[in-house]
């Protein structure tokens, strides 16, 4: 049998050989899907089963879905003593926990553990019990002697700690495997501002924030800190971001932005998508009544995010958004380009609203001083906002 549909989602583990070491308990039944969800980011895997985890789901299930070898017991070709760029235990029982601690070696995995120890392997571990098991001290003096590996601990539903999702595993292992002395900090504001107009009524432009949080999940993988500053977002992250700011009006946006860029150390790095209010009227400290035949609303400009920020943010990588309607792409080049001009950014995501999910049409363009090129898919936009701020 052969599993090969699934789609790239990054290159974040691209050329990556990935241990995944499956122990007993129910949560290995998540482990196809865990599997399918490192393929999508390019994993090299090779599975090794504990004997309790054959006992919860097969090998059969776990080779298709890995598309990779199987270890389940001792072999001549000592395959689990192999280099490996990173090791993923998932799930960890309370019982492979003590073995692991106590450095026992009756098992292909524990052997694996070992090696990994001495190479200094980048390891992550998911622990999954019952609450008791977790509320028995052993396990957490267990947990705190764990001198090698992450450990990252899932939501606590129906009396049990279970197992994080897939997303939010593979994306904790691409960032601790990508993560180098080199790594960087990056600002993101994503999402839309609203603005009150009384004390109930309010307008807001549109935008989700689905782009943002996609850019934000993209710099986070290949191992970078990151910062996201959110407005109003009707789209959520594909999993759970670790310093997420909310500041939905666009004056408590722009001082969180500050906040964020006066802090030491300051970022290295901002990524401006958020679809920041540029006018908006003081809000009544009332409810307009209802039944009024009209209401004379005079909406003034406000300030540009991009440009108070400048003088926070001098010698940082900067990557402004420009979204146009009804325009030719020789006139959004034409924009974009005054926003490089006007607020010395170093690239502008330039997009056409009628474009963004028409097929055949390009998702945006990325226009520095060395000119415009099409980006096809989110994934090109994220790709070519990544090389920007690192190079």
């Amino acid at each position: 049998m052969r599993d090969i549909d699934v789609d790239c989602h990054s290159t974040a583990l691209a050329g990556r050989r990935i241990a995944l070491g499956v122990t007993g308990g129910i949560a290995a039944t998540e482990s196809v899907r865990l599997c399918r969800e490192l393929r999508r980011h390019g994993a090299e895997i090779t599975v090794i089963m504990t004997t309790a985890a054959t006992k919860v789901i097969t090998p059969l299930a776990i080779g298709w879905a890995s598309q990779s070898e199987v270890i389940c017991d001792w072999t001549p070709e000592m395959s689990q003593l192999e280099s490996f760029d990173a090791l993923l235990i998932a799930p960890a029982s309370r019982n492979f926990l003590a073995r692991y601690v106590s450095g026992m070696m009756d098992h292909p995995l524990l052997m694996t553990c070992s090696t990994a120890r001495a190479r200094g392997t980048p390891t992550l571990i998911v622990p999954s019990m019952h609450q008791d098991l977790f509320d028995d001290p052993v396990t957490e003096s267990l947990l705190s002697n764990i001198d090698h590996g992450k450990v990252i601990r899932g939501p606590h539903e129906e009396g049990r700690f279970k197992q994080p999702n897939p997303v939010q595993i593979v994306a904790e292992l691409c960032h601790l495997v990508n993560r180098t002395e080199q790594s960087k900090h990056f600002a993101i504001t994503l999402g839309a501002n609203r603005a009150p107009i009384d004390s109930v009524r309010a307008i807001q432009n549109a935008s989700s924030g689905r782009t943002g949080w996609a850019i934000s999940e993209y710099l986070y993988r290949f191992g970078h800190d990151i910062t996201v500053i959110a407005g109003k977002t009707s789209a959520d992250p594909s999993f759970t971001l670790p310093n997420v700011v909310r500041a939905g009006t666009p004056d408590g946006m722009l001082t969180a932005c500050v906040d964020v860029a006066t802090q030491n150390p300051s970022p290295d790095g901002w990524v401006h998508s958020a679809a920041v209010l540029d006018y908006f009227a003081p809000a009544l400290d009332m409810k307009k009544p209802s039944g009024e035949n009209t209401w004379a609303i005079e909406l003034n400009p406000g300030r540009k995010h991009i440009a108070e920020l400048a003088q926070y943010v001098q010698g940082k990588r900067r990557i402004g958004f420009k979204l146009e309607t009804g325009v030719s792409s020789s006139e959004l080049r034409d924009r974009a380009e005054q926003q490089l001009q006007k607020y010395g950014v170093d690239a502008t995501i330039a997009n056409i609203l009628e474009q963004i999910n028409e097929p055949g049409t390009p998702r945006a363009y990325m226009v520095t001083n060395e000119g415009m090129r099409p980006l096809e898919t989110l994934n090109e936009v994220c790709d070519a906002i990544l090389e920007v701020l690192t190079n």
